[in-house]
């Protein structure tokens, strides 16, 4: 079996990647806490010139302690790795749930609104100004709790500065004097993107929404946009005044929260300032070191694919319901599927990339984990997955697909995963006729569902 542990954690799956990262699921050891841990390759971030911003990312994020806000807990360092220990937060994107929901209730978005107000004012005491504001970066917690993550564009200029310059941000959110590279506020710019999140959270779509960034430009300048008949009343008034294109006399946080609207059910949460925060971790992580500051187990490329532990089943199976790895509940989302086979690893590997590549779809490989991309089954959209091997048991191999890229939803990616599967019979195992758990039940029924 190989041992996945970095100082005191014990590292799972993978949970999400990016350009510069991948974030993995771990466990502290010592005190059985779930965190995520990011992991960046100290080469690639010096190639790209990255340092100095993802050392003032996580700079803000350790100075900003918030109970709205994602929390950093430690950053570790290896030679060749730097890792980052975040709070582990399961509810999954506010943008989803918007889009699950088509839009929210008045009272749930009010919530979630208040919580927003009390976690960007926190950090704009801090003097932090978080800059890309949107339901994308904004999670929620198993309590239903916000939380503010992303601080990759965040400005931290410190006593002096005044105005900042830099036109950053999702243009869809971003404040009109942002877009104007004459310099702006950055508590104020902030305030707009509340005001922008607040209007999708209850109407479902965005206030400016245009292809053309030109057109898009010109509605956030003059601020033009309009609110569904259906829309409450007092909301509208609030939203009005913080969606005001003069930033001299856009609505300030101390007069939303004297809002009527915004006052009802509305319980300040108190910030955690009574924490000595150390940058020590920070900058210790980030000088060059001959040897390395910590115990770093991580696998070689030549090793067999990863074993999956406890706290990976428990994370793939959506609670304890082991049952769940195999067939997911019809409202669970329909882009990360997953089956079973008996057969050796590299025979497994061999044949997904065979059936990949006589699909049409080009193969990208590394150790156990193989990315396919091209055209979709239509033909009308470029397409991509991740198709990533792990062992269960000594006999037992699962191999988890997910959609990572594409402009095609469910019923694409289902098509994709039907095709695929029927031409794997060889591999997939099939339970014992009679058993609860069909892995070829999968892939036939998945295809019905919409």
């Amino acid at each position: 079996m190989v041992v996945r542990k970095v100082g005191k954690y014990e590292i799972g799956r993978t949970i999400g990647e990016g350009t510069f990262a991948k974030v993995k699921f771990a466990q502290n050891t010592e005190t059985g806490e779930s965190v995520a841990m990011k992991v960046l390759d100290r080469n690639t971030i010096i190639k790209h010139k990255m340092v100095d911003q993802i050392k003032m990312e996580i700079t803000i994020m350790k100075v900003v302690r918030h109970p709205n806000i994602v929390r950093l807990h430690e950053v570790l360092a290896s030679r060749t790795k730097i890792y980052i220990i975040l709070e582990y937060i399961t509810g999954g994107e506010l943008f989803d749930k918007i889009v699950h929901h088509r839009r929210l209730s008045e009272g749930e978005s009010r919530r979630y609104f208040q919580q927003l107000i009390d976690a960007v004012d926190y950090c704009h005491t801090k003097g932090v100004y978080h800059r890309d504001l949107k339901p994308e970066n904004l999670l929620v917690d198993s309590l239903g709790n916000l939380k503010i993550s992303d601080f990759g564009l965040s400005a931290f200029p410190g006593e002096g500065v005044s105005l900042l310059r830099t036109t950053c941000g999702t243009p869809n959110y971003v404040a009109p004097e942002v877009l104007s590279h004459k310099g702006y506020n950055g508590a104020v710019a902030d305030i707009w993107s509340c005001g922008v999140i607040l209007f999708v959270l209850l109407a479902g779509y965005l206030p400016f929404d245009e292809i053309d960034l030109t057109n898009l430009y010109s509605k956030i300048d003059k601020a033009d946009f309009s609110f569904p008949s259906w829309f409450p009343v007092d909301a509208k008034s609030l939203i009005q005044q913080i969606l005001d294109p003069n930033p001299e006399t856009r609505m300030r946080i101390e007069e939303i929260r004297n809002d009527e609207w915004f006052k009802r059910n509305y319980t300040p949460v108190k910030p955690i300032d009574y924490e000595d925060v150390t940058l020590d971790d920070i900058n210790a992580a980030f000088d060059d070191h001959e040897g390395e500051q910590i115990v770093d187990h991580t696998r070689n490329e030549d090793e067999g694919p990863l074993t999956l532990n406890a706290f990976d089943l428990i994370i793939l199976s959506q609670g304890l319901n082991l049952s769940s790895m195999f067939d997911r509940g019809q409202d669970s989302v329909k882009h990360h599927t997953r089956f079973v086979s008996q057969k050796p690893a590299k025979v497994v590997l061999s044949t997904m990339e065979v059936v990949a590549q006589s699909m049409g779809y080009k193969t990208h490989i590394r150790n156990f984990k193989m990315r396919v991309e091209g055209l979709s089954v239509n033909k009308t959209s470029h397409f991509s997955v991740i198709l990533e091997i792990f062992q269960v048991a000594p006999t037992f191999l699962l191999v988890d697909i997910e959609k990572s890229a594409g402009d095609g939803g469910t019923e694409e990616y289902l098509e994709f995963y039907k095709n695929f599967c029927n031409n794997l019979e060889d591999i997939i195992w099939k339970p014992p006729s009679g058993h609860d758990i069909s892995t070829s039940r999968v892939c036939k029924t998945r295809s019905k569902r919409s």
